[in-house]
């Protein structure tokens, strides 16, 4: 369940569901670091590595097309928090919906929360990632990863 504490980043723009949806699924054009696996489909697994800073490994556990995507993350988290292991068990969350003539994403990562050790750099970082890039991507088919 989501909380009132949970780090929540809201954006609208002017194109589609499907251009959102599609956009969100092409990880690597909007979150910058070294990814492997599969991050576009239901029951995908990937990890996720940004130079010493950061390392997890999370799993695809709702895919529902041009209306939401959660990520569950399995392990892992920033490496430069004494717990490393912050991330471990929080989800990330797309929910994509038509608001009028616009489409809204509301990206939630659930259970990360200010009481966390990474909760500033991680909500400056997604903050940056989610609406600066991913933004971006969906607005102007070009994403700014690093």
């Amino acid at each position: 369940m989501v909380s009132n504490q949970d780090y929540v980043k809201t954006f609208a723009v002017d194109q589609t569901p499907k251009e959102a949806f599609d956009a969100i699924n092409n990880v690597r054009g909007w979150w910058g670091g070294d990814f492997k696996g599969s991050t576009d489909k239901l029951g995908g697994e990937f990890t996720y590595r940004y130079e010493d800073l950061h390392r997890s490994k999370l799993k695809i556990t709702e895919f529902i097309p041009n209306k939401k995507v959660v990520w569950l993350v399995l392990e892992g988290g920033p490496k430069f928090t004494k717990d490393q292991t912050e991330w471990k068990g929080t989800k990330i969350m797309f929910e994509i919906s038509k608001k009028g003539d616009k489409t809204e994403v509301r990206f939630t990562h659930q259970g990360l929360v200010p009481k966390l050790e990474c909760y500033d750099s991680c909500a400056d970082a997604w903050g940056s990632y989610i609406g600066g890039s991913l933004r971006s991507l969906i607005t102007t088919g070009k994403g700014h990863p690093d």
